[in-house]
């Protein structure tokens, strides 16, 4: 039987340009991969917490649980039932003999809307049942942690080992499902969410080899000789507050997990650490940027289509990086599903973000033009999604699932974590199987976008592009004719405090995403029904809507680059001379 060429999606070890790690030590021969792995997807939090609620409660002694968080929330619900809150299920898991270990995001001030204080409370529970848990600052200065994984290890049955690695959060707010009537434990955002804000988000569970990577990763970062944290401030708090700071050694690791029975897939993790100061990680002193290498590796081979969900989309290097790729080869789309609006308002939270998704979405434009998609969700009440996967899909080939947004902080700045897949069937030039990860990934979470069952999605990526489009038009259309209409654009945000005079972009970006003649015409043809008196139309079906590059004034240009750079997406790749 064919089999892929892995070395042409996937980095060898030398390629993570981070020698000291031992995440790929295990195999010994230079790759940076595992084969005979089943991955599976779990679209939206309802049904990962409550699969995980389902494996913790089956663990016994000596069995072991590892996570790792940018928030986690003590009383956060992982099924219906009162009693399934996150500290109670870990803590029953610790009394009963379960090795539970934790390592949560310190987080900056609670007064600012972060969790310190919750997680500090999270790992006190967890301490008092036999179990450790530890906020973790080991970050650059305004960065953060931001892994979001579980790994699950079984003393007496390995094949039962798994991993979970995405963009969930053990927190408020993810719980939503494919309804998206959001979490009834919401997180606070911007009004245009409402009181429940919808949450898309996706999160993939790991069976086989490639457990022992994302466990290694856990290893590293929890027997790291650098101190939990090294400011002052800081350490006198967690002294008063009897914290602990020093881990207890966690034991030998487990060989491999078992090749799984029909596991065809090949899975690679990639990280992000920086370089920190004064005392840099053991396992990467130098940093490590796998993730940015890893899929700029493969978006070189991109030929047909790029399916991207992000929470961001930000930057002149990530528009570039799409740029070239589009520049290549003139039969390739792109599909990009985003929030429609900040997650945050006021003007100091808002325009940054359009500041950084400006720059991305100049850069496609200008080379894709209308082989570029760019999409936003809304649920049947028409109240918008918040867009929180992290997810990349090329050609139907290589998928991405991980913690990491497309922007200069997820590449180079804070801690992340990402699952890289690829099908080892069939030879290079041929279609990936139709049951591989990456197609039924696709298929999956573009059925919901379209509201459609996933056997009528579109196989051939120029047609699956045309369906996507379609559809977004039809529903722009209905909420046109129908006088109402929620914002179609991010510029929409900001539009009442803006002047008369934006600041003049090219053409090919200030314009609406354009599609096919055919397309804009049958949204001509819409608009006039709707104008004739047809406003009682049925709904058409699905959740896209059209998204726009936004617009900023002259004088928004002048300090948001400031804030953008400083705060919101700053570079974390060292300086000559210059410490974090």
């Amino acid at each position: 039987m064919a089999v892929v060429d892995v070395t042409q999606w996937f980095l060898i070890s030398a390629e993570r340009e981070n020698p000291h790690t031992v995440i790929d030590a295990v195999r010994g021969d230079g790759t940076a991969w595992s084969s005979g792995n089943s991955v599976r997807a779990l679209v939206h939090g309802r049904d990962y917490f409550a699969e995980l609620h389902e494996r913790i409660c089956a663990l016994g002694p000596g069995d072991r649980f590892y996570f790792a968080d940018w928030q986690g929330d003590p009383d956060q619900r992982l099924t219906d039932d009162p009693r399934s809150t996150l500290n109670d299920t870990l803590v029953d898991a610790a009394r009963r003999g379960v090795d539970v270990r934790g390592l949560l995001w310190r987080s900056h001030w609670r007064r600012l809307g972060f969790n310190s204080q919750l997680h500090r409370h999270l790992g006190e529970e967890i301490g008092e049942a036999g179990g450790q848990c530890l906020r973790d600052m080991r970050v650059r200065t305004r960065g953060s942690h931001h892994q979001k994984f579980v790994v699950i290890r079984h003393a007496s049955d390995p094949a039962r080992d798994i991993a979970y690695v995405g963009g969930i959060d053990l927190c408020h707010g993810r719980r939503d499902d494919d309804r998206h009537r959001g979490d009834a434990q919401p997180v606070e955002m911007a009004s245009a969410y409402g009181p429940r804000p919808a949450w898309h988000d996706v999160q993939v569970a790991i069976q086989g080899p490639a457990v022992h990577d994302v466990e290694t990763t856990f290893r590293e970062r929890w027997e790291d000789s650098t101190p939990l944290t090294a400011h002052p401030g800081r350490l006198l708090t967690s002294l008063l507050h009897r914290e602990e700071l020093v881990p207890a050694p966690l034991g030998a690791q487990a060989p491999p997990p078992p090749r799984r029975p029909g596991g065809n897939e090949v899975v690679q993790i990639m990280r992000t650490f920086p370089v920190i100061a004064p005392k840099p990680y053991d396992f990467a002193p130098e940093g490590e940027r796998s993730v940015m290498l890893g899929n700029t590796k493969a978006i070189a081979r991109a030929e047909r289509l790029v399916y991207v969900e992000d929470q961001y989309l930000w930057s002149a290097e990530v528009g570039e990086h799409f740029a070239g790729a589009l520049r290549d080869n003139p039969d390739l789309r792109l599909i990009v599903v985003l929030p429609m609006v900040p997650d945050r308002e006021g003007a100091a939270a808002e325009v940054p973000q359009l500041y950084g998704r400006f720059l991305a979405m100049q850069r496609i434009l200008e080379a894709g033009g209308d082989r570029v998609a760019v999409f936003g969700l809304t649920n049947e009440a028409g109240m918008p999604v918040y867009v929180h996967s992290k997810t990349c899909i090329i050609d139907h080939r290589w998928a991405s699932v991980g913690s990491d947004n497309l922007n200069r902080r997820s590449w180079t700045s804070d801690s992340e974590i990402a699952c890289a897949v690829i099908d080892e069937r069939g030879a290079a030039g041929d279609p990936a199987p139709a049951d591989s990860f990456p197609r039924v990934l696709l298929r999956t979470l573009v059925a919901e976008h379209l509201g459609c069952h996933p056997d009528e999605v579109p196989e051939d990526p120029h047609d699956l592009f045309d369906a996507m489009v379609s559809c977004a038009d039809a529903l722009d259309a209905w909420y046109d004719g129908a006088g109402r209409d929620q914002l179609t654009g991010v510029r929409g945000v900001i539009s009442a405090k803006r002047p008369s005079r934006p600041v003049p972009v090219p053409r090919s970006v200030s314009r609406v995403l354009p599609g096919h003649q055919r397309r804009r015409r049958r949204v001509v043809e819409r608009a006039e029904e709707f104008a004739a008196g047809e406003h009682d139309r049925e709904r058409p079906p699905g959740r896209l809507r059209r998204l726009a590059a936004p617009e900023l004034t002259a004088l928004q240009l002048t300090w948001a680059p400031r804030l953008y750079d400083a705060l919101f997406d700053p570079d974390g790749r060292p300086r000559p001379g210059v410490g974090n």
